[in-house]
């Protein structure tokens, strides 16, 4: 199944470098126009760039084999796709309460256009772009009632939220986030070199100092930053719930 998910994620990836298919395959918010439900499904198998394809491919083809060994091809399976897909719906639906935020300050700054309600839209929902709107926000703190100002401000605050709800999430990050949980609770004292660390480190280690620092990024998100943090601990959340599942009637770990 490892082998098979593989081929199944190249042929997808060079598939759609040949026809763009990322308008129906990618995931995007629900409101999007561009947004369909089979893409909690189909995302998993679309890929940026080549860069993001190998390394997801690199960590199923280093953690995926025991783990199948361990449960079998179905099993491995099922998870690999319900880890997917948990990842799918909770960072989808923290996407929608964003857009939901996004417009709800957009329609308080029409309903009144002041430079306060200006810089909530801004410091809620678009940060990296605080100095321009600063500049903004001073000239209509001066004069407030330049209707061109105004309107101006609110086509930028539209054109982010355009771009926000047609901003897609692809890539199988979130069911490998599963699959690294998996095999640090199936395997947690195994040895495992990650460049560009000079010393081996225990996978319990790994994937919790792995999650930490998701956890951080997507907090403290950089300017042009478009990796899906949340998506990547959603996956390790779904995952951690289906192995205690699993693991309820069982009494010794191996």
């Amino acid at each position: 199944m490892v082998r098979n998910l593989l081929i199944a994620n190249v042929v997808v990836f060079f598939a759609a470098m040949q026809i763009n298919p990322l308008s129906a395959l990618a995931l995007y918010p629900i409101g999007s126009p561009l947004f369909q439900p089979w893409q909690f499904l189909t995302y998993m198998f679309v890929h940026a760039n080549l860069g993001h394809i190998f390394s997801n491919m690199l960590g199923l083809v280093v953690f995926g084999p025991m783990l199948e060994q361990r449960w079998g091809a179905n099993r491995f399976l099922t998870y690999w796709l319900i880890c997917g897909l948990g990842a799918a719906v909770l960072y989808n639906g923290l996407r929608t309460y964003d857009g939901q935020r996004m417009r709800h300050d957009i329609e308080a700054f029409q309903a009144e256009p002041t430079d306060v309600n200006l810089m909530d839209f801004v410091d809620h929902n678009a940060s990296e772009f605080r100095e321009p709107f600063a500049v903004v926000a001073r000239q209509l703190h001066a004069t407030p009632d330049d209707q061109g100002l105004i309107n101006s401000a609110l086509e930028s605050m539209n054109t982010i939220y355009q771009r926000s709800m047609s901003s897609p999430m692809v890539g199988a990050s979130g069911a490998l986030f599963g699959i690294m949980i998996a095999f640090a609770f199936y395997f947690p004292n195994t040895p495992l070199i990650i460049f560009p660390l000079p010393f081996p480190i225990k996978a319990k280690y790994l994937v919790v100092l792995y999650g930490l620092y998701e956890f951080y990024q997507g907090v403290h998100r950089a300017p042009g930053d478009n990796v899906a943090h949340f998506a990547h601990l959603g996956g390790l959340l779904v995952g951690l719930v289906v192995l205690l599942f699993w693991q309820r009637n069982r009494t010794r770990m191996y």
